[in-house]
């Protein structure tokens, strides 16, 4: 019998491990929840980011369609997004237009000085060097005072542009000056051309119904009009909004130079601003040259005014 006993108790095999068996081959599911906690973070910081971006060009497409006129300022607040209920997208009070400015440098009641002579315009040439110095685009602000008056270029260098590329959103420097700028012209009786440029580089595809350099300058010339109305600048000092495209290098040589991308402020004299004026306006007497032609009598007293400031000729 005892010999039976300790045969059956040969036969029983005693497995250890207990603890340390089981943390060998059941760790290995926390270092794949770190992993999912991880990568679940970086997505939520990836959100985060997009969502913070969106909420910047939201709120500049609305100030941009209430300085425009698409959007009558009544205090509403817009919908951005009604779903999901815990949108990370910040719903902002909508600009109420025709408050902004009433009692400003832009009032009716604000005195407005005129810049017609050389020395005058001298003077707001000087003016707007000393802003662009406080902005730190000192190197992208260039003026000529001209017969037409005063021609200021705020270009591109290699170090700053004065727009995201290839795009009409102006880089933050590049708002923040022309918004400090608002209240200096809105100061002013003079009126202004605004012109955007481009460079030579093309967009993908044909010009022919596409987004060209065209559609770029003109809407640059947009976006720095609003920036100027932000700050505060009249709407009536505005006379026209051009975009030539890459048309007017300032560096012909170097089509794709940075000095050619930019938005140039021409603030005219008064005359110039009325030559303008009666260029696109109504048409005013006329005398026939023929039996099928005819032309325009230009505004005697405003011609000769005009020749006037035009440099003698050698």
């Amino acid at each position: 019998m005892s010999k039976l006993i300790e045969k059956h108790e040969s036969t029983i095999v005693k497995r250890g491990g207990g603890r340390h068996q089981h943390d060998e081959h059941g760790g290995a599911w926390k270092v794949a929840f770190a992993d999912f906690c991880l990568a679940l973070m970086a997505l939520f910081l990836v959100l985060w980011l997009i969502a913070a971006r969106e909420q910047q060009n939201l709120k500049k497409i609305v100030r941009d369609a209430t300085d425009s006129g698409m959007l009558e300022g009544l205090g509403a607040k817009p919908q951005i997004a009604a779903e999901p209920a815990g949108s990370m997208i910040e719903r902002f009070e909508l600009p109420i237009a025709g408050t902004s400015g009433n009692q400003g440098p832009g009032s009716p009641s604000a005195p407005r000085v005129a810049y017609e002579s050389p020395s005058d315009l001298a003077a707001l040439s000087k003016a707007l060097a000393e802003l662009s110095l406080d902005a730190g685009l000192a190197s992208n602000l260039a003026t000529v005072v001209t017969p037409y008056g005063l021609r200021v270029m705020l270009h591109d260098t290699e170090r700053q542009g004065m727009f995201m590329r290839g795009s009409a959103l102006p880089t933050g420097r590049f708002a923040r000056l022309l918004r400090k700028m608002g209240p200096l012209f809105a100061r002013m009786k003079n009126q202004m051309l605004v012109i955007g440029h481009t460079d030579s580089s093309r967009f993908a595809g044909p010009d022919a119904g596409g987004y060209s350099n065209w559609a770029l300058s003109t809407d640059r010339a947009l976006a720095a009009r609003a920036e100027l109305l932000g700050g505060g600048m009249r709407a009536d000092s505005v006379l026209q909004v051009v975009g030539m495209a890459d048309r007017g290098p300032l560096d012909p040589k170097e089509p794709l130079a940075g000095v050619n991308r930019r938005i140039e402020l021409m603030i005219l004299t008064s005359a110039q601003a009325r030559a303008v004026s009666a260029m696109f306006g109504a048409p005013g007497p006329s005398q026939a040259l023929g039996k099928d032609a005819s032309v325009s009598m230009p505004n005697a007293a405003a011609l000769e005014e005009l020749r006037r400031q035009l440099p003698d000729q050698p």
